[in-house]
């Protein structure tokens, strides 16, 4: 009878607990609502990582991803939103759940930053827009705050405007080294990082829309081919990003290409070097997870496409194998994609290619530790000829490759189940992962 008593006190209290979290939640809606904020879809918690891999509410986290770079710059033309808006709706139709673009627009049509310091109000609420549009279809995003390129001013941009500036810059590589240049790019990744969102009512980083800070798409340095100039970048850049945001992850945005840490390791690079180092960079502590980019159509352009899905079995397989047993870190295919410009193209051979790619990427996420996802380059809406590089895929018009896509997604999100009960000692043996 006291033992009955006494299970009946511990079950009215644990209702009593679950009341008091119901009202708890209730409030927080209610008081979002009256800010005007939003209750974030994503919401539940950001993306973290455990160990090697990616974990979301102590689960493991997979997924199956796209770039879309433009997102910004077509949303700071409020009758162009749609577009934004069509993408991410079909994406997340299809399954897609983390999509990569840019949170940068230096000097130049529609600039976020015109000048060092100087904002364009209506080109940041574009990116208010496109982050409230990721969390409304479930999307998580990863921001990347410059480009290595010329294309939307990128580091050719930052040199010119300390030129104007009077400051002596030899080369755009003096990005990575010059004190004036670095305080620019340091008040433009605190000017984005602090932001606050005019749309949901929520810092940018305090918003587990999104899932990652990346800081320069594809880092390249000529003046320095063996990695330590932009390693030494890197370190002051991610430690500062950490300094504003502990809350999101960190990522460089390398393409993967080997240095001197490893000398061995250059022959997987696809005949040349681009003055980053794969291995040293990535074993940095503020850098969370390791990413490459896999474009052995250009890289090997003289191949056929048997050669050229050799060359990327060989590049994943061997950066798999880093970033399971010496960075201990997650691992994204973060480009990759087959170009309707490249000799004997057809849509049929971008579809087999992409099957490919995703096999790959399964295979390694199933065998255990860090593979992650991979996000194709890149996802268009209709009537974007004008930004199609040759790589566009518009889910609306190829049924053939937005089925591949999905099919990836849903085996991706299956697999984060899978290892979910494999690390739950509780889980019944029919959602345990099995070992082949």
């Amino acid at each position: 009878m006291q033992q009955s008593m006494a299970s009946c006190s511990r079950r009215i209290s644990h209702l009593f607990g679950l009341a008091a979290a119901l009202v708890a939640l209730l409030s927080l809606v209610l008081a979002c609502e009256a800010s005007g904020s939003t209750v974030p879809r994503n919401g539940a918690g950001f993306v973290r990582t455990q160990g090697p891999r990616f974990a979301l509410n102590g689960s493991p986290f997979l997924f199956n991803g796209f770039n879309s770079y433009w997102l910004m710059h077509v949303a700071a033309d409020p009758s162009q939103r749609y577009k934004v808006s069509e993408v991410l709706r079909d994406a997340s139709a299809a399954g897609l759940s983390v999509c990569r673009t840019w949170a940068f627009g230096d000097g130049g049509d529609r600039a976020l930053q015109i000048s060092p310091g100087s904002y364009d109000e209506r080109v940041f609420q574009a990116l208010d827009f496109v982050i409230s549009e990721a969390n409304k279809h479930g999307i998580r995003l990863i921001l990347s705050f410059v480009n290595n390129y010329n294309d939307f001013g990128g580091r050719g941009q930052y040199a010119q405007w300390a030129r104007n500036a009077g400051a002596h810059v030899n080369s755009d590589d003096d990005f990575y080294t010059h004190p004036t240049i670095k305080g620019y790019y340091k008040d433009h990744i605190r000017r984005v990082v602090t932001r606050f969102n005019t749309i949901t009512r929520i810092s940018y980083r305090d918003d587990p829309t999104i899932m990652a800070w990346e800081l320069m798409n594809e880092p390249r340095c000529q003046a320095d081919y063996s990695g330590r100039t932009v390693n030494e970048w890197t370190q002051e850049m991610a430690s500062f990003v950490k300094s504003l945001d502990r809350k999101h992850l960190l990522e460089i945005g390398m393409e993967g290409f080997y240095g001197d840490t490893m000398p061995e390791k250059k022959q997987f690079n696809p005949g040349y070097q681009v003055g980053t180092d794969f291995i040293r960079s990535n074993l940095l502590r503020d850098v969370d997870f390791a990413t490459i980019h896999a474009y052995p159509d250009q890289w090997l352009s003289g191949k056929d496409d048997k050669a050229q899905l050799v060359f990327m079995q060989r590049w994943v397989s061997s950066h798999w194998e880093d970033s399971r047993t010496i960075l201990k870190k997650p691992l994204v295919i973060a480009e990759f994609g087959k170009s309707s410009r490249d000799p004997g193209y057809s849509l049929s051979a971008r579809d087999d290619y992409m099957s490919n790619v995703y096999r790959i990427t399964y295979g390694f996420a199933r065998s255990g530790g860090t593979m992650s996802g991979s996000l194709i380059w890149q996802l268009m809406a209709q009537g974007m000829d004008s930004y199609d590089d040759g790589y566009a895929v518009v889910l609306g018009r190829n049924p053939s490759t937005t089925a591949i896509m999905s099919r990836q997604a849903h085996a991706m999100s299956a697999l984060s189940h899978l290892l979910a009960g494999a690390d739950d000692p509780t889980a019944t043996p029919a959602v345990r992962l099995t070992q082949d």
